[in-house]
């Protein structure tokens, strides 16, 4: 049985990317690990993202160049409408606005500081 998925997300700034996620889009940090810190989770609701620090991008320009949508994670919500207006009001970057996708879900995307794309879809 499936009890749960925890996508890892590379960033630059360890820091800097725990402040986006809590700020911008309300995940409170679960856990940080290493001295200094490398490696962090962050939670919000039923939804959790682990956060591994990298000396290098994790997207490289020819790999976004192809395909500029490639996702990080996927997270599920019931509540898409609020979820999209309480992002508006904390400024997240939104790399697609709240739409209604061919096959009836409604979703949209922001963008993190490293450029990680993650949609949500209600």
């Amino acid at each position: 049985m499936l009890i749960a998925v925890e996508p890892q997300l590379f960033v630059r700034d360890l820091e800097k990317a725990l402040d986006h996620y809590q700020e911008a889009l309300g995940f409170e940090v679960a856990f940080q690990y290493g001295e200094p810190a490398f490696y962090a989770q962050v939670a919000r609701d039923g939804a959790r993202m682990n956060l591994r620090q990298t000396d290098q991008p994790a997207w490289s320009e020819a790999l976004k160049d192809g395909d500029p949508d490639l996702l990080s994670a996927t997270i599920t919500t019931d509540a898409i409408d609020a979820l999209f207006a309480e992002f508006s009001a904390t400024g997240a970057v939104f790399h697609r606005r709240l739409h209604t996708e061919p096959w009836g879900a409604r979703t949209f995307i922001v963008r993190d500081p490293d450029g990680n794309l993650i949609c949500f879809a209600g």
